[in-house]
């Protein structure tokens, strides 16, 4: 009996393997639909044209695999042990020896590099391929000079050159400097400032400002306490440049957060987004557990596809979760590591309870029902 347990742990990798890739293209090819069409509401904007559109387009499928690859796992894994069901193939193998906890083992076998692919994507090619991507359209929309750069971001404005040190917010700045020139591209003017808020309507406060104006007689020198400054650079187009902390990698998360509490500034944010990177591929297994009872859910083909629907529900509603957990923990100042931990254990709480109503409670409800 032990014997068939190889064949049939193959048998199922195989199938597992195969409905996730193309669960998980499936996907991937609707989200890249939905990217083009709302990339192509720029097009003509600067130098963004068809061909940096359908680069910006692809470098964002590795953030989107990376997001997906839990719901895929759910639905591919559901699919397989629902159709199994159907066709009393999964009857057949636990007539061979297959129990409810060797299946379990055999799906977190299979789950491993389900894991792995995770992690490799949300650390080595996620968080690459989505900075190249803002970067692409950053140079073309809005003649980004340089986000290399030790000294930060460059960016031009009609005859003026502005570098930012630091942006963590879209409508926060960090060390503001701005280089003016005239018509003849002389140097006018230099702007220092802190710190810059944005105040609407294409206005940024700048705070504990000095002006280094140059003129015939030299240059002078004013300071002011606030500033307010005008520029055609907008939250809503450095948000495009700011990698947001779920993008990042664990490594680059990390180092971040000694940066920030070298500083003293706030970490929270950070913290809840490194946690949520190492637990996020563990939810892969927690969605290959959720799928395991519908295998016992005896039903005919009927149900299969009642069964898929159910599992997009599950997986929309673990994404939306996942999402919610990160903005309370961060409101209600929850320890980092719960609120990214929460959603996957409530979801395998979840799995394991339905796996004792239908291995033990169902039996005992069905014989008091008759």
């Amino acid at each position: 009996m032990t014997s068939r347990i190889p064949t049939l742990e193959r048998y199922l990798a195989r199938q597992i393997y195969g409905a996730v890739g193309f669960v998980l293209l499936g996907f991937l090819a609707l989200f890249a639909f939905f990217d083009l069409i709302s990339e192509l509401r720029d097009l003509g904007n600067g130098d963004y044209q068809l061909r940096q559109i359908f680069t910006v387009v692809a470098l964002w499928i590795p953030a989107h695999a990376y997001e997906l690859f839990p719901v895929a796992v759910l639905i591919g894994t559901l699919y397989v042990l629902a159709h199994l069901s159907s066709n009393s193939e999964y009857t057949v193998m636990r007539a061979a020896g297959l129990s409810p906890l060797r299946a379990g083992a055999i799906l977190a076998k299979v789950g491993l590099a389900f894991v792995a692919a995770t992690f490799a994507i949300g650390e080595w090619i996620s968080p690459f391929t989505a900075e190249a991507a803002q970067k692409v359209r950053m140079q073309a929309i809005l003649s980004l000079i340089g986000s290399g750069l030790s000294s930060g971001l460059w960016f031009k404005d009609e005859r003026s050159f502005i570098n930012v040190r630091e942006v963590r917010e879209a409508n926060v700045l960090g060390g503001v400097r701005i280089y003016e020139f005239d018509t003849a591209y002389h140097l006018r003017q230099v702007t220092e400032a802190a710190r810059g808020e944005y105040a609407g309507a294409g206005r940024w406060r700048l705070l504990n400002v000095s002006q280094t104006m140059f003129g015939a007689a030299g240059p002078t020198t004013a300071r002011s306490p606030e500033v307010d400054w005008r520029s055609a650079m907008s939250p809503d187009l450095l948000n495009v440049l700011i990698v947001v902390p779920e993008r990042m990698s664990a490594w680059k998360l990390y180092k971040y957060l000694q940066h920030l509490a070298s500083n003293r500034q706030k970490t929270e944010r950070y913290e809840i987004a490194l946690w949520k990177k190492l637990f996020y591929p563990l939810a892969t297994l927690v969605m290959m557990a959720l799928a395991l009872p519908f295998a016992y859910m005896h039903a005919r083909s009927g149900m299969v596809g009642i069964k898929v629907f159910l599992g997009i529900m599950l997986g929309i509603f673990f994404h939306m979760l996942n999402s919610l957990f990160s903005h309370i923990g961060l409101l209600q100042q929850w320890p980092p590591v719960a609120a990214a931990a929460v959603p996957s254990l409530l979801f395998l709480s979840a799995a394991i309870l339905m796996m004792l109503w239908i291995e033990r409670l169902r039996p005992i409800w069905v014989r008091l029902r008759g």
